[in-house]
């Protein structure tokens, strides 16, 4: 069996015979000679990248979306009466949108990212669904070891695009490529997975999927919103936001010291794949014809060749560029046990031996650091984590189906997926309200916006099942937060001046969970009311309310930001018991 797919060097064994390349090579050529030797894989990588920007920038982009209303603007007054009467039916425009748009699903790439779903299913001892996409991948992957890291991977391309324009003119920080760092990947994976059994999940940090998703929210995203919607509508940084931005700069910047240098040395969803490869089937083999030019070694770009122009195994992603480079045309990609014609190994010498002493003190060197490393993240979370414990302690609201606040903690892998698909930016990134155990988990921000009745996107794209998907209409019954009233600032309650906001918008969103009480209404002598007295006050239905938050955002919108009557919103969302339709999945273990 043979999978090479390589586009060979041209053979030039007598001056007078040769010809120029052809057109396409040219082309190929300028691109760059990785494009010139495996051709294929690039336009692989192309193409999932171009995916992974569709997706993020045009399947999650939720403003597309078109009410069916619009179809007939201006809406004529019975149809609006209709509407608020609950005698026709609401729009699902948001839902339908992204059905329609989801040729592939939002969180494909998020879902074939096995660290994804297995730190997360060791997290929160549960099923994630996203384990069977990972299955998948590393099953493919044991016929294309690393192909993930090689082929699909849009960090990775990133990364690459990165090294193209700006990591090969910059060299003074360049370092060796057999330094203490060339196992980090490992040290990290480890350390991650221990702390997932610890209930605290870390790999939002690293994994590559995760990182590319989160940068891209809070560098791009704002530029899309900015030019599309307007720059007043872009939502606010803070810290948190400032942190992981220099992360996804940090992994970018990475390249400046090599080339790949977070893919070959520090990745753990690429360690993961390392690993996978111990079941590989495929493998590439150098023949007994190979010159010794070095060629291969100069071009791979995940260091996987040795000295000996052999292969390192748990580092080779099948790429086959070394293919295309090769002069005597001696590599070839094959089963593992074709050993036809093979080139002796350690010729020249590698100087790479077994586990020694020296291997030895390294390998339990790392393994303390990533076991110290878990338990001082498992420790931070305990003394500066949500302390969900203390009922004083803060509790954001989280989007409609989440799981328990406990188990979101340990499910949510922060990779910022929900915050795209939220129409008006409902959902914020969370900062350090809960410590470091809530950074860049969602919650729902009222006063910026309030929850969309025509919407159910977060569960939809979300990986892990920490926002469950909801069917809408089950969406539009699921109970995010409670509703109350400030009887001390509330202006008709106050007996300040009429004011029915949060009235209306409840209605308008089909949910009619706020009615009228009469308030501040005098008497004559006879203990009679006096017509035209008091003011109708605001009363929340705790059967009927959901959450949604829409009538803060409108309380806090005209009578905090226009009008100044306020400093804060009379009518505010909140968290916590009986306040939430909170539901483990049945899968929980």
């Amino acid at each position: 069996m043979r999978l090479d797919h390589y586009l060979p060097t041209l053979k030039r064994a007598k001056k007078a015979d040769r010809k120029p390349p052809g057109r396409v090579r040219r082309v190929l050529e300028r691109i760059g000679p990785t494009m010139a030797s495996a051709p294929l894989r690039r336009t692989i990588q192309a193409l999932c990248f171009v995916t992974f920007l569709v997706s993020f920038f045009y399947i999650c982009w939720p403003y597309t979306a078109r009410p069916a209303l619009a179809s007939e603007s201006p809406a004529n007054e019975a149809q609006l009466d209709a509407l608020l009467a609950g005698e026709a039916p609401w729009p699902t425009h948001y839902a339908d949108d992204l059905v329609r748009k989801e040729v592939v699903p939002a969180d494909l790439f998020l879902r074939i990212d096995p660290l994804v779903s297995l730190s997360t299913a060791i997290a929160s001892r549960s099923w994630v669904y996203s384990l069977v996409s990972a299955g998948i991948i590393l099953l493919v992957c044991v016929l294309i070891p690393r192909g993930f890291c090689g082929y699909l991977c849009p960090l990775g391309t990133l990364i690459d695009l990165f090294d193209w324009i700006i990591g090969r003119r910059v060299k003074r920080f360049r370092v060796k490529g057999d330094g203490w760092w060339v196992h980090i990947k490992y040290y990290i994976l480890f350390g991650t997975l221990i702390a997932a059994a610890c209930g605290v999940l870390i790999s939002g940090f690293f994994s590559a999927i995760p990182v590319i998703t989160r940068g891209l929210l809070f560098l791009g995203e704002p530029v899309q919103t900015g030019f599309l919607r307007g720059w007043h509508l872009v939502v606010p940084f803070h810290a948190g936001h400032v942190i992981s931005v220099l992360l996804f700069l940090g992994v970018l910047g990475l390249g400046l010291l090599r080339p790949r240098f977070w893919c070959k040395y520090v990745c753990p969803s690429g360690a993961v794949f390392s690993v996978a490869n111990l079941f590989r089937v495929t493998e590439r083999k150098v023949e007994d014809s190979c010159i010794k030019c070095r060629k291969c070694v100069d071009i791979c770009p995940f260091d996987a060749i040795k000295p000996d122009f052999t292969t390192r195994t748990s580092d080779c992603t099948l790429c086959q560029t070394c293919g295309g480079v090769c002069p005597s045309l001696s590599i070839k990609f094959v089963d593992r046990w074709d050993v036809m014609s093979l080139k002796k190994k350690n010729d020249p010498p590698t100087h790479e031996t077994p586990l020694g002493r020296r291997g030895f003190v390294s390998l339990a060197t790392g393994s303390a650091l990533a076991v110290t490393g878990a338990a001082t993240v498992k420790t931070a979370t305990s003394l500066w984590g949500a302390d969900l414990d203390n009922p004083q302690s803060f509790r954001p609201v989280r989007p409609p189906g989440s799981v328990p606040e406990k188990e979101f903690l340990q499910m949510c892998i922060r990779c910022g997926e929900c915050f795209k698909a939220c129409p008006n930016n409902v959902l914020h990134a969370e900062g350090f309200e809960q410590g470091f155990e809530g950074l860049w988990t969602p919650m729902v921000k009222a006063d910026w916006a309030g929850c969309e009745s025509s919407c159910n996107a977060c569960g939809q794209v979300c990986p892990t099942g920490a926002i469950q998907p909801l069917p809408l209409e089950v969406k539009k019954r699921t109970r995010m937060a409670l509703a109350e009233v400030n009887l001390g600032t509330c202006l008709p309650h106050a007996g300040k001046e009429a004011c029915q906001l949060c009235v209306d918008d409840c209605a308008a969103a089909g949910y009619h969970a706020i009615e009228f009480l009469q308030v501040h209404t005098k008497a004559d002598a006879s203990g009679n009311p006096i017509e035209g007295t008091g003011f109708v006050a605001p009363v929340v239905l705790a059967d009927k309310c959901v959450g949604c938050g829409l009538c803060q955002t409108r309380c806090y919108g005209i009578n905090v930001l226009e009008k100044g009557l306020l400093k804060q919103s009379a009518i505010v969302i909140s968290a916590g018991s009986g306040k939430e339709d909170l539901k483990l999945p049945s899968t929980t273990v």
